[in-house]
C-alpha cells in the first residue's frame, strides 16, 4: 500500500489531480471580400451606372444599326426611313469605301482661291493663290484630335462640286447651285479667317482652282506618270452678303 500510495502521489502531484486545460478560443471569422466596380457604389449611384450602361448600349446597337442599313442595298426600311439614316451618318460617320476600291485615289488635289479686294481707299487689287488645302494639312500635321472640319470640310466641299459640274465647270442636275454656293461660302469664310481683304477692305470676288499632282508609284513598279501639276480654275464668283460670315441669309 505504501508503495502504491507513493505511486500514485507521484502520478496526482502533489496539490491533487490536474486541472483540465480550458478549451482553445474560435478563431476570428475573416473579413468580409472587399466589394468592387459597381458593387462597391451605393444604391443611388449603382442605379446610376446601369442606366447610363443601358444607355450607351442602346446608342452602340442603334448605331450599328444604322451604320449596316447606310452601306446595306436598297430595302424597304431604307426607302422608308432613309432621311433619318442620312442625318445619323452624316457628316461624321460616313462610310467611304475608296481605300478599298479597285483602283484607289492616286492623285493628290489641292484647292486654291484667289480674291479680288475692294480697299478702303477704293482700289481693287487681286491677292495670290491662297492654298487652303495646305492650310488643314498644317493644322492636321502632329495633331492628335483633328477636327472634321479639318479634314474633311474643304475635300468634300470640293468633290460635290466636281460631281454636279462637267468639265465646262457648268452645272449637270439640280444640285449645281447648291454646290457652288456651298464651296463659295467656305472660301470666303477661310479668306476671312486669312485676312485676305486687309484693314477696311472687303472681298468682291473669288476664284477657285484646283491643283492635281500624281502620287509617284513606288521604286519596284515600272508604271511611269507625269509629275506635272494639272490645273483646273473655276470662272470667277461675285461673293453676296449671304456668303460673309454673320451676313443676311
Amino acid at each position: 500500500m505504501d508503495a502504491y500510495d507513493t505511486g500514485s502521489e507521484a502520478r496526482l502531484g502533489a496539490d491533487g489531480p490536474r486541472a483540465p486545460e480550458p478549451p482553445a478560443e474560435p478563431a476570428p471569422p475573416l473579413p468580409p471580400h472587399p466589394r468592387t466596380g459597381v458593387a462597391a457604389l451605393s444604391l443611388p449611384y449603382q442605379i446610376g451606372a446601369a442606366l447610363a450602361l443601358a444607355i450607351v448600349a442602346v446608342t452602340v446597337c442603334v448605331h450599328l444599326g444604322m451604320t449596316f442599313l447606310h452601306v446595306a442595298p436598297a430595302n424597304a426600311v431604307t426607302k422608308q426611313h432613309g432621311r433619318a439614316i442620312e442625318d445619323w451618318i452624316y457628316p461624321e460617320f460616313e462610310q467611304n469605301w475608296k481605300l478599298f476600291a479597285p483602283n484607289p485615289l492616286q492623285q493628290n488635289i489641292a484647292v486654291q482661291v484667289r480674291a479680288q479686294v475692294l480697299a478702303a481707299d477704293g482700289t481693287v487689287r487681286t491677292t495670290g493663290w491662297y492654298d487652303l488645302s495646305a492650310e488643314d494639312g498644317r493644322a492636321i500635321d502632329g495633331n492628335l484630335l483633328p477636327s472634321h472640319t479639318q479634314q474633311n470640310e474643304l475635300r468634300r466641299a470640293w468633290d460635290f462640286f466636281t460631281a454636279t459640274h462637267g468639265t465646262d465647270n457648268r452645272p449637270v442636275g439640280l444640285r449645281g447651285a447648291l454646290s457652288e454656293t456651298y464651296l463659295r461660302r467656305i472660301v470666303v469664310m477661310r479668306l476671312g479667317r486669312d485676312d485676305a481683304a486687309g484693314s477696311g477692305g472687303s472681298v468682291e470676288r473669288v476664284q477657285v482652282r484646283s491643283v492635281s499632282t500624281n502620287v509617284r508609284p513606288p521604286d519596284w513598279s515600272q508604271e511611269q506618270v507625269s509629275d506635272k501639276p494639272a490645273y483646273r480654275e473655276l470662272p470667277w464668283w461675285a461673293v453676296n452678303p449671304a456668303d460673309r460670315v454673320g451676313g443676311a441669309r
